[in-house]
């Protein structure tokens, strides 16, 4: 699970704006919101809440055996194997406990594994109404784990907090290096060729986009809280030029039906299209303007 969530030790917004930390702790957990609360923890603010890793550790641990083994064990069959348990709860960890409610632990609990395994392969993997590669990829681990009982990239994991380049080259291009490529190109920055492999061009561009953002890491490292930002970023830009778009476009038609100076109350309406996305994402334009100035600010 840590290998997909991460553990970063400062607060971040995750792609749906949610504040996260350590192993995908979020105050939406009631096993997290308690065991945060346990260390003096009531409330996170990106950039600012931090724990320490052994504090982590024994959260995980904690809300583990106190919410999502107990929801996976209460609702799957009695004859489970520890490797589809594990799977499992990765599964619930991630969607939630009412994961055990849907249709690939319906058909584990109907005695169908392979049927479970492969619909929990090709499902799962959205976020905002976009597939994302990363949970894609964790779906299909997730599944691999609870068919096979093999346990993807355990063995050849680096140390906690050792550099990217301790772990083996991987066989394959990385869909969630080549997203954060795409996502850096569109944000103006140069991470060379889009192909999913994390070179000096694309580190170099991780960490200077990490240095204009204060509350990420700059170690060059595309982990949960950099992919986030930069989801973030980009999520922030289609929604002002859809905003842009159909606020406009609908204003110019009731004018003009209505005979008014279609142009002048079309472009009112950009303005404040454009002023609501500004005013949601008001962290994102500040980190822009001052790292534009050369001047840091708070998240």
């Amino acid at each position: 699970m840590r290998l997909h969530e991460g553990n970063p030790l400062t607060c971040y917004l995750d792609a749906r704006k949610i504040p996260t930390i350590g192993t995908g702790f979020t105050l939406r957990s009631d096993s997290c919101r308690r065991e945060l609360a346990r260390i003096g923890i009531t409330k996170l603010v990106p950039g600012k809440t931090k724990i320490t890793a052994e504090q982590s550790d024994a959260i995980l641990d904690r809300v583990m055996a106190a919410e999502y083994v107990p929801a996976v064990v209460a609702d799957s069959p009695a004859d489970r194997s520890q490797h589809q348990l594990d799977a499992a709860a990765s599964v619930c960890f991630n969607l939630g406990t009412g994961a055990m409610k849907w249709e690939w632990a319906k058909l584990w609990r109907a005695g169908k594994l392979k049927a479970a395994a492969d619909y929990l392969a090709s499902h799962y993997n959205t976020a905002g109404g976009k597939r994302l590669s990363g949970l894609a990829r964790r779906r299909r681990e997730e599944a691999l784990l609870f068919s096979t009982g093999i346990y993807t990239g355990i063995d050849t994991a680096p140390p906690e907090g050792a550099p990217r380049a301790a772990r083996a080259a991987p066989s394959l291009a990385d869909p969630v290096v080549r997203e954060a490529q795409e996502l850096l190109t569109s944000a103006g920055l140069n991470p060379g060729a889009i192909d999913g492999w994390m070179g000096e061009k694309t580190k170099a561009a991780v960490l200077a986009y990490q240095r204009a953002h204060p509350h990420l890491v700059a170690d060059g490292i595309i982990g949960p809280a950099t992919l986030s930002q930069l989801r973030r970023d980009a999520g922030a830009a289609r929604e002002a030029a859809t905003r842009a778009a159909s606020g406009g476009a609908g204003s110019a038609i009731a004018a003009w039906s209505a005979g008014l100076p279609w142009g002048w109350i079309a472009a009112g309406a950009v303005v404040i299209a454009l002023g609501y996305v500004a005013y949601r994402n008001r962290d994102l334009i500040a980190r822009r303007w001052n790292s534009w100035r050369g001047k840091a600010v708070e998240v």
